[in-house]
């Protein structure tokens, strides 16, 4: 990762937030950036800001290796959190609400390989032995049932689809806070960036205003925030 782009997480980490990014897109027709509402903080005050690094899981009937000699019962979960590196994301989605796709040990090898954090379309479980650590996750909340005779990851560093609306390719910006999960598509990240940066020191003149005693119908009229 260059300094340019380190620079720049530190920017969003420090300065930015879910809904000013996702207000910004939706101006410019990027409407179906959030995650299901349904994935939420661990912690109230986990913040999350990384690349994408997408996982692609899918269910099964069986710990039956398959036809891949190389290939074990968590197909390649295994890889696909090796390959982690610093500042990524692991994000997936794919598979069925029956069982955790991220546990106590993958929080900790993916801390230690420099990830941002995880974001998994589904349950996640040691929650206790998770708390501990520092690494933000973003999930439906907890549910201890294993996936290894349930699913596997079939491929990462793919493209990947939150209910048929949200996509999220390797690389793009993942943005977690309290409200949510918000994804930046690589291309336009600069100048979502850029005019989320103008919203937010226009939102903190426009809280003055409101302290002030100004109407918010004239503080809109004005300023066109609210």
């Amino acid at each position: 990762m260059t300094q340019a782009d380190q620079v720049n997480l530190a920017v969003v980490r420090e300065k930015l937030y879910t809904a000013v990014i996702g207000d910004i897109m939706d101006m410019m027709g990027l409407i179906h950036q959030f995650l299901p509402p349904a994935i939420r903080a661990l912690r109230p005050e986990d913040k999350l800001v990384g690349r994408a690094m997408p996982v692609l899981e899918a269910d099964c009937a069986t710990d039956r290796v398959s036809h891949d000699p190389g290939e074990d019962a968590f197909g390649r979960m295994f890889d696909a959190l090796d390959s982690l590196q610093g500042d990524e994301v692991y994000i997936c989605t794919g598979s069925s609400p029956r069982y955790a796709l991220w546990g106590e040990l993958m929080n900790a090898r993916a801390g230690t390989l420099g990830a941002a954090g995880a974001v998994v379309d589904g349950f996640h479980r040691d929650t206790l032995g998770i708390l501990k650590q520092k690494l933000p996750l973003f999930s439906h909340g907890s549910y201890a049932q294993d996936q290894r005779v349930r699913g596997r990851v079939i491929d990462y560093r793919c493209p990947i689809e939150f209910g048929n609306a949200t996509r999220v390719m390797p690389g793009d910006l993942i943005v977690g806070d309290v409200d949510g999960v918000v994804v930046v598509p690589a291309a336009r990240e600069a100048e979502v960036i850029e005019a989320a940066l103008e919203k937010v020191a226009g939102e903190n003149r426009v809280f003055e205003m409101i302290l002030s005693g100004r109407s918010t119908r004239g503080i809109f009229d004005e300023t066109g925030i609210m």
